[in-house]
């Protein structure tokens, strides 16, 4: 089963995103602090409110300017209050999952990368936790090799600190440049049920370099996919034309049931 939803409101704002989304028959919609956590914890009571009206299950993109592995650190300190900001809000909106990028390799070794985002997920965990908030932190598969977020660093964290996930197709495709077969990718996530990205991506030898127009036939591959894992898997559309190729990934979800 899938479950699609816009990454934001395409300039509409909060409010009036989430109509449009109740409008067109979905259930899912994640707010977007890209640049930063710039609502108020009342207003995100008052979407929050909005979304249990609407039936919508919210998530939310926690702000780009992310780095849990970086070498200076006040920047570490200022990615975790991003982060716990993002929760904060998220616990007033009724949100499950944050998502977000977690950091960067700047040339170490995967191995001591990988045990300080782990340390201070960990950290970030016990903190929410005091808080009682009831939100799960969600890492997202990264779109560049040089990037820490690949498949399997999520898959081992999962089981490791049983944190949460965000799979980004478009990212996963541009890091393995273009060779996906999304039957093996679903076999490698036990969980039947969990949050993912998609849109179209343009990339190079590096990776991913921009998110694009949604490939109707590889949404089309992807969903048969998941009907076939008999997985049920949120799909928020971060495509340039949010709500435009939402219409089309919905037309193409009747197509091929």
């Amino acid at each position: 089963m899938i479950f699609l939803g816009p990454a934001g409101s395409q300039g509409l704002g909060n409010e009036e995103g989430l109509k449009k989304t109740s409008s067109m028959g979905l259930k899912r919609y994640e707010v977007e602090f890209t640049h930063g956590v710039n609502m108020k914890n009342e207003m995100a009571k008052k979407i929050g409110k909005l979304t249990d009206t609407l039936e919508i299950k919210p998530s939310i993109h926690a702000p780009y300017f992310i780095n849990l592995a970086s070498k200076e650190k006040e920047k570490i300190i200022a990615s975790k209050k991003r982060i716990l900001d993002s929760c904060e809000r998220g616990h007033h909106l009724g949100v499950k999952k944050i998502v977000f990028h977690a950091g960067f390799f700047q040339g170490r070794e995967q191995k001591e990368v990988y045990d300080m985002i782990k340390k201070e997920l960990i950290d970030l965990q016990e903190t929410i936790k005091s808080k009682g908030w009831l939100v799960k932190l969600a890492p997202e598969v990264t779109g560049k090799p040089s990037q820490f977020g690949s498949l399997e660093e999520l898959m081992r964290l999962r089981k490791e600190i049983n944190i949460s996930y965000c799979v980004d197709f478009a990212h996963l495709y541009a890091r393995q440049q273009g060779k996906i077969d999304y039957d093996t990718v679903l076999k490698s996530i036990p969980d039947k049920e969990f949050h993912a990205h998609f849109s179209g991506i343009n990339y190079g030898p590096k990776g991913e370099k921009n998110h694009e127009i949604v490939n109707i036939e590889q949404f089309k591959k992807l969903a048969k996919a998941i009907e076939k894992a008999k997985k049920t898997v949120t799909i928020i559309n971060e495509s340039p034309n949010i709500f435009g190729d939402l219409e089309k990934m919905q037309k193409a979800l009747t197509q091929i049931a």
